[in-house]
């Protein structure tokens, strides 16, 4: 089933005392969720990409499986992943239990959803503003106002994604007018609306995956451009695609995003390790070079910045290799994670180094079963 498009904001994750690659491997972790260990209260959540919510390890709910578990060390991680609180185990409790002001707030933003919240909301609610933000970053990441534009614009996406207008989409999210709906959209984009073309060279869409919505950019023929919606360069790689486009980037979704969409959900299920999407590379022909390399890597396998350079002929060419994987504007399916620091440490990752371990964690079972086959071959 292809994936859906919804997406969510930029929200940044919590830094917590425990850091994701303090906690165990999959394995372990999944055997303490089936167990529901208790000792883990506090210290990581499961999000379950089959339903899209995250949930405490003492949740009643039917456990999910393997496959459909990503791990996280806190609560801004699952909230920028896109996943939603469980409604059985409420993993935001603690939060509400600690600080009697979140409780409070949540509340009356389920009670009024489509409401504009603003800060002298808070304030005539009783609340001290400085307060409020302190104890919703302590726990979440962001602010109450950011916690509630992301509802806003999370349920103004999902009209999008199920194929309705940007009329409809706008006031489902609760905004004033089309245009209102489409300047927050083009913030997030970095982009100001009126730069957005109505017969696009260059559409835009949204790819929704396990580790989080994607932005796609595809003309008829290629793709130009995936990265997680949350990547700090994407704004700056947009303009310069516009900038080439002439100016003719905007929203729309041709046959290359529905063929990402699909080979992205196979590679997740286990089912692809390598993908056929036309690419189209925007950078020298060196930075080419390097792009090919990295998809010659197999799914499974890892390679140092130094032994990519021998790998192109260029052994003193360490230092431009690490360049030019850190210009790849193709996430996963140019797999940039695969390279890792020659003493085997993670090194750095556009799209979060939580998601570059799970991306390598999935691959890790591609050569398993590689491997598994091999050895059943007379």
């Amino acid at each position: 089933m292809p994936l859906s498009r919804r997406t969510s904001l930029d929200i940044p994750a919590i830094v917590s005392p425990m850091t994701l690659f303090d906690l165990p491997d999959a394995d372990t972790l999944y055997a303490a969720l089936l167990a529901r260990d208790p000792s883990y209260e506090g210290r990581a959540w499961v999000g379950v990409s089959s339903t899209g919510v995250f949930c405490r390890f003492t949740c009643p709910a039917r456990k999910p499986k393997q496959e459909n578990c990503l791990w996280f060390d806190n609560l801004g991680a699952c909230l920028e992943a896109g996943f939603r609180p469980c409604k059985r185990c409420q993993p935001l409790k603690a939060a509400t239990d600690a600080e009697p002001v979140i409780e409070e707030l949540l509340a009356a933003l389920n009670e009024r959803p489509d409401h504009r919240w603003c800060e002298a909301d808070v304030t005539a609610m009783g609340y001290d503003r400085g307060t409020v933000r302190r104890a919703f970053k302590r726990h979440f990441g962001m602010s109450f106002l950011e916690l509630a534009r992301l509802e806003r614009l999370r349920r103004g996406f999902e009209v999008l994604s199920e194929g309705g207008t940007v009329l409809e989409a706008g006031l489902e999210a609760g905004f004033s007018s089309p245009s209102a709906f489409r300047a927050r959209v083009g913030a997030l984009l970095g982009m100001a609306p009126s730069t957005l073309s109505l017969d696009p060279l260059l559409s835009i869409d949204w790819i929704d995956t396990p580790l989080g919505p994607m932005i796609a950019v595809a003309d008829t023929h290629r793709l130009h451009l995936l990265e997680f919606m949350d990547r700090k360069a994407l704004p700056t790689e947009l303009k310069k695609l516009a900038a080439g486009a002439k100016g003719r980037l905007g929203f729309g979704r041709t046959q290359v995003h529905d063929q990402t969409a699909q080979e992205l959900t196979e590679y997740f299920d286990g089912k692809r390790a390598r993908f056929t999407v036309p690419l189209a590379y925007h950078g020298s022909g060196f930075y080419g070079q390097v792009w090919d390399a990295l998809c010659a890597i197999p799914a499974g396998e890892t390679r140092s910045y130094g032994t990519l350079a021998r790998e192109i002929g260029r052994p003193s060419a360490t230092r431009a290799v690490a360049q030019a994987n850190g210009a790849n504007q193709i996430g996963i399916l140019i797999p940039c994670h695969r390279v890792i620091g020659a003493d085997g440490a993670l090194t750095g990752y556009g799209g979060g180094l939580w998601r570059k371990q799970r991306l390598l964690e999935i691959e890790a079972g591609y050569a398993r079963a590689a491997k598994a086959e091999s050895a059943l071959q007379p």
